[in-house]
Parts: C-alpha cells; sequence; structure tokens
C-alpha cells in the first residue's frame, strides 16, 4: 500500500522510518511546510515529496499520517475522510473539545476510519495488564495508579501552547486507563504545583499533578504526573484487585532507585525519553493501521474514544482551577 505522512518533525519522521520498514507498505508520500524536513525523510527512508496536502492526497494514496502542528489536525483529519482514505492522526484530535466534537460530527457516519494515537494501547505490559482484567484474573478492581513523569519540561513556547499538563500529558493516563480497565471516569478531584521552571507557572499551568477519579464502578485511579523527574522517563501503571495485583513498567530500566538493603533491582539503564520506552509501542500502532488500511480491522481508537480521554483532561483542569471535585458530565454539557 501507499502511505502519505503529512508533518515531518520529529514524530512524523519516526513514523516515516517505521512505515518504510513494514511490508505492507509499499511506498511513502511525503509533505510538510518545511520542505527540507521532507526532503531529508525522504533521503533517508525513500518515497516522494509533494508540496501541499492537497498534492498528497491527489497522489494515490491508500492511507495518510497526520504528524502536523495540533491545529492543522481537525483540517487535515477531515480533508482525508473527504477524500475517502483512511487517516491515523496523533493525538490530539483538535486542540479545543468543541472543536474535536465538530470533527467526530463530521466523521460519524462517512464510513472512512480514523484512528488516533494513543500508543500505550499497543505496548505488550498494558495489553496484557487489560488482558488480565478482562479475563477476571484480578477480581474485583478496586484500585488504579498510573504515572507519567517526564525527565525535563517542555520549551516554554510548547507549554504556552499545550493546553495545560492535564491536556497535554495526563490525558495519555486518562485513555489508557479507561481502555485497560473499559471503565468511565466518573467525576475527578485534581491539585498541582510548580516546583521549578518558572514559564510553566507564568504560563499558568502547574509541572506537577495528581489527581483522583472515581469509575463509574466505584473503582478509583490516581493519577500522578510531573515534568520534572531527573532519573528518567517513568510510565507505570499498578491495578489492584480483590485476587491478585499486577504492574506495568516494573522492568530493569525503571527509572526509579530502590534503597533497600541489597536490592539489585532495577539494574538496567533508565528510560530517559518517550520514543525509548515505546518504540515498539509506536510500531505495532503503525502496523495495527496499516490493517485498518486494509479493511482486515476497525479503529483501534476511534475519534470518539480519544475524545472521551480529553473530556476527563477538562475536567481536571477545572478541578484543579477551582479547587472541587467536578464530574465528566459537568464538563460535556458546558
Amino acid at each position: 500500500m501507499r502511505i502519505g505522512i503529512l508533518g515531518l518533525g520529529r514524530i512524523g519522521a519516526f513514523h516515516a522510518e517505521t512505515l518504510s520498514g513494514l511490508d505492507a507498505v509499499d511506498s511513502l508520500v511525503l509533505t510538510d511546510p518545511c520542505t527540507d524536513a521532507a526532503k531529508s525523510a525522504a533521503e533517508r527512508f525513500g518515497g516522494e515529496v509533494v508540496d501541499s496536502p492537497e498534492a498528497l492526497l491527489s497522489a494515490g494514496v491508500d492511507g495518510i499520517v497526520v504528524a502536523a502542528a495540533t491545529d492543522a489536525h481537525p483540517a487535515l483529519i477531515l480533508a482525508g475522510v473527504t477524500a475517502g482514505v483512511p487517516v491515523f492522526c496523533e493525538k490530539p484530535v483538535a486542540r479545543t473539545m468543541p472543536e474535536g466534537v465538530r470533527v467526530l460530527r463530521a466523521v460519524e457516519g462517512a464510513g472512512v476510519p480514523v484512528q488516533i494515537g494513543y500508543n500505550r494501547r499497543f505496548d505488550a505490559g498494558f495489553v496484557a495488564a487489560r488482558a488480565a482484567v478482562q479475563g477476571g484474573e484480578l477480581g474485583t478492581l478496586h484500585t488504579v495508579r498510573s504515572t507519567t513523569l517526564d525527565p525535563a519540561p517542555p520549551p516554554a513556547a510548547y507549554i504556552a501552547a499545550s493546553g495545560g499538563i492535564f491536556r497535554d500529558c495526563s490525558v495519555h493516563d486518562f485513555d489508557i486507563i479507561r481502555w485497560v480497565t473499559g471503565r468511565e471516569v466518573r467525576e475527578v478531584y485534581a491539585v498541582g504545583g510548580n516546583r521549578g521552571a518558572d514559564y510553566i507557572a507564568r504560563a499558568g499551568d502547574a509541572d506537577t499533578t495528581g489527581a483522583i477519579l472515581t469509575l463509574d464502578d466505584g473503582t478509583l485511579a490516581t493519577v500522578s504526573n510531573s515534568r520534572h523527574n531527573a532519573r528518567g522517563y517513568d510510565v507505570r501503571m499498578e491495578l489492584h484487585g480483590m485476587r491478585d495485583s499486577i504492574a506495568v513498567g516494573l522492568e530493569d530500566k525503571l527509572p526509579l532507585r530502590s534503597v533497600e538493603p541489597g536490592a539489585a533491582f532495577p539494574a538496567g539503564t533508565p528510560h530517559d525519553f518517550f520514543m525509548d520506552r515505546f518504540a515498539a509501542a509506536y510500531r505495532a500502532e503503525l502496523a495495527a493501521f496499516t490493517e485498518v488500511v486494509a479493511g482486515a480491522r476497525t479503529s483501534p481508537c476511534t475519534v470518539a474514544d480519544a475524545l472521551e480521554a480529553g473530556w476527563v483532561a477538562e475536567a481536571c483542569t477545572l478541578s484543579l482551577h477551582e479547587h472541587r471535585p467536578v464530574t465528566v458530565a459537568e464538563v460535556r454539557q458546558a
């Protein structure tokens, strides 16, 4: 098949490399407002460079991968759907939830699959955790703990446009909690603070946050996030049930140091970058997209799925600012 990639920055170039190595992909078509970025990717991974999204969609592509800036996501998703071409788009669907809802309404019933990029759904540990929950191995679930800690904060320009830590970072935890447990979030209570990087506070955002989520069956989930984790990139999940408890991310590259006498775990070099921690998941995610393009499977993460995680992020943002519990229904109706 022939796949188009729109946006050849860091993640777009990584996707180009991944797609070029998949047996299902015969050729790539590349475009980026920065022509040099597209040309560089073509030289490294092969592919034809075109000068616009319109030219790419006219180049006989079977599917498109949207890795452009967030503001371009809605228009590019809709352009692909209008052209009848399956779309993979990195999260988020749109910068704001109202715009995301408009995208959802536009693609519903179109008969063209759209897959949103939440790569943790393809990580082997999270896949195993979901299977354990679905198989009843844990018994009745009562507690979930989810963690995403970045080794260092992103640049000030990124923070200013990110929408805040809950929309940019925690949303990955919200999505994977929904996916692993199979439950929806009913209510949240979120807190946050600033422990460094003054430009984050000046942007009205927190750099360290905690949130308690009450799921629709009464399960409690805690989410911990920070922009400052000097030991590395730490993504984990714990699930505790009446029969058993399991953990995702408890492996030798875990960026955590034990001070127990004689403890040798973890013994590996800590993860220090999200593309290191989730390299295999990214590859599995795009391999799944080629199956979507081929009509062999439905979208594993629809626009509607992505928006559900977005509503949780909205509720946490409001809770942080107003210092109170917030139901997801409240922000959905706002």
